[in-house]
């Protein structure tokens, strides 16, 4: 370094490491070892999720179901993309930029997911709040407030990757969803035909759903979480020493971020045809509150529907908020050099979970402001779309450079994906902002 260089020296990356190394795709309790691809899957499917494709589902009937596994894959490629950088390279994306694009490119990013987080925090935090006081009689804010701290609490003395084994649990009330498909008068030609009948809408309100499905699955909190999990795992180990992945491990992440992603949109897909036929079709086409939301669910649960109802929202919510203020973390620990990592003690990485803290009690102070819970999950939805293709094009150009992972860089059919991610995901919020 040069005297006078701004740029200080990095300290050694010696961070605990949680996720067991995948070696091999064969063998008794494969799928014990997939993690990060899996809760990533979950997250996406958070209360934004959920908010998004039911009002989308209310809105728009079925006519929009062909987004999902369109943008499933883009979701697919981006994530596999996140992970591929962060298990060749040993560092998460933050560090990355930092290297290899410089300091502004960073400081424009980190502020971009941080900005997105914090909102989505917020309305994630909103709607828990409100699910829960279908249940419990309380104040709104109370509940909110109780659920922030709660969860700040959580993170400081539990490891993350402990509780959200029980969480997941909760999120298997998502399941629900599917079988209201049975239980309800489908129509489905009228689902295949939504599927196959790709177009561009021809009004600015579908446009906005449109972008919020994308925002909502193609999240730019996910980029950062995924690559700093994927380099989470048992032990302690040295930047230095990292060990580039073998062809079986980069093979079972693959498996597990698609899996997590092909999961994520199968529940995307039940709860709009879900809400399709049982909200759009009776003339339901705005959902502004938690029990108009919940009534998807009445031909299945009826009596008990809000109870399902929250018990998603809330087991969703308290596996993802922590991802996306992990996230933060994740962004702004490593653009300033500072230890990180869920699976670290407080003491060894105060600033990390510092920022974590912030952002929740941001996120907070958002909702103590009067945001509207549902609709709230929505307009996420929408910001994290429009901060996604800047992220994505980054993460584009780090993939395709040699220097940052050898012979592991992205090959034309990645490229393709992630390039064609970036044009769409441009043309969304573009061709939203200038309708008239």
């Amino acid at each position: 370094m040069t005297p006078g260089s701004a740029e200080p020296p990095e300290p050694p990356d010696h961070r605990p490491r949680h996720h067991p190394r995948r070696r091999t795709l064969r063998g008794r309790g494969y799928f014990k070892r997939l993690g990060p691809g899996l809760v990533t899957g979950a997250a996406d499917d958070d209360p934004s999720g959920i908010g998004t494709y039911s009002q989308v589902g209310a809105a728009y009937g079925v006519s929009l179901l062909w987004s999902m596994p369109v943008v499933g894959v883009m979701a697919a490629a981006v994530q596999e993309t996140a992970a591929r950088l962060g298990l060749q390279t040993g560092v998460g994306l933050s560090t990355l930029i930092r290297r290899h694009l410089g300091r502004r490119v960073l400081v424009v990013c980190v502020v971009l997911v941080a900005i997105a987080n914090t909102f989505n925090i917020a309305a994630d935090l909103a709607a828990m709040g409100a699910a829960i006081r279908l249940e419990i009689p309380l104040p709104e804010t109370v509940l909110t407030i109780a659920l922030a701290l709660g969860m700040v609490v959580l993170e400081l003395l539990v490891p993350y990757h402990r509780y959200s084994r029980v969480l997941r649990v909760l999120a298997l009330s998502l399941g629900a969803y599917i079988v209201v498909l049975f239980t309800v008068n489908a129509d489905w030609s009228a689902v295949a035909h939504g599927f196959l009948n790709v177009h561009i809408p021809s009004n600015r309100g579908a446009l906005a759903a449109l972008l919020a499905v994308f925002g909502t699955t193609v999240s730019p909190y996910l980029f950062f979480w995924q690559a700093s999990e994927e380099i989470e795992e048992t032990g302690e180990i040295a930047e230095d020493d990292h060990e580039a992945p073998t062809d079986n491990q980069l093979t079972a992440m693959r498996v597990d971020v698609v899996g997590g992603m092909a999961s994520a949109v199968v529940i995307a897909s039940a709860i709009m045809i879900s809400t399709a036929f049982t909200l759009h079709t009776h003339g339901l086409t705005t959902i502004a509150t938690a029990d108009q939301a919940a009534a998807a669910l009445e031909p299945l649960a009826g009596s008990f529907a809000q109870l399902i109802f929250t018990l998603g929202i809330v087991g969703l919510g308290l596996l993802a908020v922590p991802v996306l203020a992990g996230s933060t973390g994740y962004a702004v620990a490593e653009a300033i050099g500072r230890p990180e990592g869920l699976s670290r003690h407080f003491r060894e990485a105060r600033g990390f979970y510092l920022i974590i803290t912030t952002s929740m009690v941001v996120g907070l102070g958002l909702d103590l402001l009067g945001l509207n819970p549902i609709r709230s999950l929505f307009y996420a939805a929408i910001l994290n779309g429009i901060t996604a293709p800047p992220l994505v094009f980054v993460m584009w150009l780090l993939a395709r450079n040699s220097d940052v992972l050898g012979d592991r860089r992205s090959g034309p059919f990645s490229s393709i994906l992630l390039l064609g991610t970036v044009v769409g995901s441009l043309a969304l919020p573009i061709a939203y902002l200038l309708w008239s």
